[in-house]
């Protein structure tokens, strides 16, 4: 009896185990479905900018890029759905293990039931009960008899019960297997159907490439002259960070000035003081009030108050999860140094990222601030708003709805995107960091700063 309890107890155990990993499984799965619709989504978007761009000629580099953004993101898709055909894969053999070892434990319960019902058979006679119990050595030896004929019925009911309730779980566990290979056979059929359309949108933007190619007097030209435009913004953006440093610099410098001239005075009544009382002059001097002075220009010159050092702590808690200056969009042109997607040959020196979206989209901070610049150069405008140390930069505006020092929140309009020279709705977003008076500052990486969902 103990030892049958016993490998009921393990059994249910390992049933509980099984319930939970198929928990795990499902919830990997849940995620895995999630993140194939935020692609289809994400697809989709692209696909309305390029429908956008097919009626402007100007428009060939910006349709390049949609359709490099579109091959990524289908790439993505098709191994995302590889993902899901290999978790589907491994539930699958969980599944057929779950169902193997769910008959053998039917065929053991079987097995054991029959030899009940055999030795329930053999004992049917009511002289034998009879026999068992008046054999009983005492009164006590004849109860605890009775318990355990009253206990052998019992078992055969859960016996019964144990086999009515595998079977079940048996029959459930078949149609999960089953539902979870025709799932599989139509993630199959969708990976064949995504593979035959990234062909398609290989092929056609092979064939722009080509068309591109031929004009490459005229993209050199291009290049050339948003080259010296970037340094052109550059140039000022960096000027203007060193005059909010220096400004920073200079009002730390005044409070220095003040705080020691308040320190002199409060000194100076602490000496009258203790001149006066004669019998502790020689014996106490006067004390001088400490006098700590805060290091100005230093690797953080611009926090100043508790707002900015809260602000810019704020901003650095938020990395990797900034909202995007335009709800919808892709990076068409990346941080850093990189080859140009037609002239691979010519590098390109991105200190931000250009983000395109659609004509006429609404620019966004991306984080609560002060916006620190606006002006317009070369026919577009351009936002810059400070985070504490942290400056946000928003370039290729057609229009600006923000004034210089305004405070202005998280995903607040501040502008809306202009056409860039390919004729492509573009918004430049840039992130700097002020180091510090001899530091200067660095622009740092946006797509390490943005969040995924716009």
């Amino acid at each position: 009896m103990r030892i049958t309890g016993l490998l009921l107890f393990i059994l249910l155990s390992v049933c509980a185990a099984a319930q939970q990993k198929t928990v795990e499984i499902q919830y990997s799965k849940e995620q895995l479905q999630a993140k194939r619709k935020e692609i289809m989504d994400a697809i989709n978007e692209t696909q309305q900018q390029l429908d956008a761009l097919k009626n402007d000629k100007k428009a060939t580099m910006g349709q390049l890029r949609a359709l490099q953004n579109k091959l990524a993101q289908r790439q993505n898709l098709i191994a995302n759905i590889n993902d899901e055909m290999q978790d589907i894969d491994n539930t699958i053999r969980s599944s057929s293990k779950e169902v193997d070892n769910l008959k053998q434990k039917l065929e053991q319960l079987k097995i054991r039931y029959a030899q009940s019902i055999r030795y329930a058979y053999e004992t049917r006679s009511s002289y034998d009960m009879l026999a068992f119990l008046f054999s009983s050595t005492d009164f006590n030896d004849a109860m605890r008899r009775m318990k355990y004929l009253k206990k052998f019925r019992d078992f055969r009911k859960q016996q019964v019960e144990q086999i009515r309730t595998t079977q079940n779980q048996l029959q459930h566990k078949i149609g999960t297997l089953h539902a979870e290979k025709a799932q599989k056979d139509e993630l199959l059929t969708s990976q064949q159907q995504q593979k035959q359309v990234l062909l398609q949108e290989t092929n056609i933007t092979n064939q722009v490439m080509q068309d591109l190619k031929g004009k490459e007097s005229e993209l050199l030209k291009q290049i050339e002259s948003n080259r010296r435009t970037a340094a052109k913004v550059d140039k000022l953006i960096t000027q203007i960070i060193e005059r909010e440093i220096a400004k920073a610099t200079k009002a730390a410098e005044e409070e220095d000035r003040k705080r020691e001239a308040a320190e002199k005075k409060a000194n100076a009544t602490a000496n009258a003081t203790n001149s006066s009382n004669n019998n502790n002059t020689e014996n106490n001097p006067p004390k001088v009030l400490p006098h700590s002075k805060p290091k100005t220009g230093g690797s953080q010159p611009l926090l100043l108050t508790p707002t900015d050092i809260a602000l810019s702590s704020n901003f650095e808690g938020n990395k990797g999860k900034l909202y995007w200056p335009v709800e919808k969009g892709f990076i068409s042109d990346h941080f850093g140094t990189h080859p140009h997607p037609i002239e691979t040959k010519v590098m390109i020196n991105n200190t931000g990222v250009d983000i395109q979206t659609s004509p006429g989209a609404t620019v966004r901070a991306v984080f609560d601030g002060t916006v620190s610049t606006v002006l317009t150069m070369d026919g577009v405008k351009m936002v810059m708003i400070k985070h504490g140390n942290y400056f946000t930069v928003y370039n290729n505006l057609q229009s600006v709805s923000v004034s210089k020092e305004q405070q202005v929140k998280t995903n607040q309009p501040i502008g809306v995107v202009a056409n860039d020279d390919n004729g492509e709705p573009t918004v430049k977003f840039a992130i700097y960091k002020a180091n510090g008076k001899k530091g200067g500052s660095s622009n740092l990486n946006p797509e390490l700063w943005l969040g995924k969902a716009h």
